[in-house]
């Protein structure tokens, strides 16, 4: 866990969710009420969010005591206990609504991620994340995904170089778009690996021909020529499909023998597990 950015995090989803205090609970419950709430599961699938939810209980009140039952990437059903806390009430009350939102979507993230996984067992492929993500939550959401058992992509427009279409064809061509990358690397010094979007096969030649990548997207290709791509390219890069996958599919992608598929409906269309934080007596 990244704790400078996760802290920060927490602290502007406080701030947006709580303002000046949760008048609520200050009206309704006598300061220094002491309580206790589980966190209780009504969805199966993989939990994950446990060690954020421990970080935001505890900087709403360092007081807040944690006692954890499951971990991440437990397998959850309905009636389990994955954590209970216990301490100050309006504390308990103050961050129920940030560490269920979060918690909830990590889980569902986690869950479908694990679903596609163990649909690619026996294969070589992995499966990516990609940059479908919901705007300042994209570092929990990849987070749920390694959970998951997934791999993340890159994280930014920062940490790596992805030639796609529209820079193919706002640079000129492909041998145009390769080469100005290589020289921007070397001019400003980075260490960014390079990956190149083709759409066909004959995409496909130019960038063999040019070379100086490391990774090659295959993107929208049929099963066919997905296979006939791998061939061609014969483990001399990094090979990754995309577009038009699905849960139904993707296991005929994997066959064609790509190390990796991106899935983007793994964060941003996924289906958030049901949770609750029930007060116990």
């Amino acid at each position: 866990m990244d704790k400078l950015l996760i802290d920060q995090f927490i602290l502007n989803s406080l701030n947006e969710d709580v303002g000046d205090g949760d008048h609520t609970s200050l009206a309704t419950i006598t300061a220094g009420t002491r309580g206790k709430a589980k966190l209780l599961v009504k969805d199966e699938g993989i939990l994950a969010g446990v060690e954020l939810a421990e970080e935001i209980f505890y900087l709403v009140d360092a007081g807040l005591k944690l006692k954890v039952f499951l971990n991440d990437g437990a397998k959850i059903k309905p009636g389990d206990i994955a954590f209970e806390v216990e301490g100050d009430a309006q504390s308990i009350l103050k961050a129920e609504r940030l560490v269920l939102n979060c918690i909830q979507r990590m889980s569902g993230i986690a869950t479908k991620t694990r679903e596609i996984v163990d649909i690619l067992k026996g294969t070589n492929t992995q499966v990516l994340d990609t940059r479908k993500t919901t705007p300042g939550m994209r570092y929990l959401e990849k987070w749920a995904v390694r959970i998951g058992g997934g791999v993340n992509h890159r994280f930014g427009l920062y940490d790596m170089i992805l030639i796609k279409d529209n820079h193919v064809d706002y640079s000129g061509g492909i041998r145009e778009a390769i080469e100005k990358a290589q020289q921007y690397i070397a001019k400003q010094n980075k260490k960014l690996a390079i990956e190149i979007e083709v759409r066909n096969l004959d995409e496909l030649e130019q960038v063999l021909q040019t070379g100086g990548i490391n990774r090659i997207l295959l993107d929208n290709f049929n099963f066919r020529d997905l296979r006939d791509a791998v061939n061609i390219i014969e483990g001399r890069y990094i090979t990754e499909a995309s577009g038009g996958i699905t849960i139904d599919n993707i296991r005929e992608y994997a066959d064609c023998g790509v190390d990796y598929i991106s899935v983007g409906a793994l964060t941003h269309s996924v289906k958030s597990l049901d949770l609750s934080l029930k007060a116990v007596d």
